[in-house]
């Protein structure tokens, strides 16, 4: 019989959890209330390929908190095993770790909420990644197998694209902000919903401020 992971869906609430980390207890999402934060689980520690983006992660640490936004790690192994590891890793790669990971029988409870354990790959978190907002809502989930390292700037062009959404309600393209045909401009959500939002479309698309390539493609550089 195939084993049935069961996730929150996109646009639920983040499920409120208890944890242990290697820089004390903490529950998820409340003590995050008012910031987004970025979850994320790795098949180990004192493994290379996650150690590569433990690092990584690290080194866009900043950049993460500056768009108001937290980084926490997970895996199955214990709080104290952490700590080492991330002892291992500051003493010998360029930048810091200083974000929390969650261990200990917490971590298997939060990977059975959120299935991390895909067990055909085996008995170890694959790499996922939650994008939770400033409300505690679930906004983004990815999942990369085991032997793929996850690439970091993606995250943070999601957390980025995402926040650009909820502040000027316009899309993103594809590769945002690098998108090769569009640059960095932003989509309007296709449709306008009333005459009056049709005929501000129409003199944004007249003085050059909207570029229409049909009526339900829209785009325009965002301010």
């Amino acid at each position: 019989m195939a084993t049935t992971l069961t996730l929150p869906a996109l646009g639920e609430d983040f499920p409120r959890t208890e944890v242990d980390t290697n820089l004390g207890p903490k529950i998820l999402p409340d003590d995050y209330k008012g910031k987004w934060f970025v979850l994320f689980s790795h098949p180990g520690d004192f493994t290379p390929v996650c150690t590569s983006e433990f690092e990584s992660f690290a080194m866009e640490e900043k950049t993460f908190k500056d768009m108001n936004c937290e980084l926490i790690g997970l895996s199955l192994d214990t709080t104290e095993g952490h700590q080492k590891w991330v002892d291992w890793i500051n003493e010998h790669a360029p930048s810091p770790v200083n974000f929390p990971i969650i261990g200990n029988e917490s971590a298997n409870i939060m990977a059975s909420k959120l299935g991390m354990v895909h067990k055909k790959l085996g008995n170890a978190a694959i790499r996922a990644v939650f994008i939770v907002d400033d409300k505690g809502v679930l906004r983004l989930m990815m999942y990369y197998p085991m032997v793929i390292g996850r690439n970091i700037s993606e995250v943070v062009r999601s957390v980025n694209a995402l926040q650009v959404f909820d502040k000027s309600m316009v899309l993103t393209p594809a590769d945002y902000p690098h998108n090769k045909w569009l640059g960095e401009n932003v989509v309007l959500v296709p449709g306008a919903k009333t005459e009056e939002g049709k005929v501000k479309l129409a003199q944004s698309v007249e003085t050059g401020e909207i570029t229409q390539k049909a009526p339900w493609f829209n785009y325009k550089v965002l301010k």
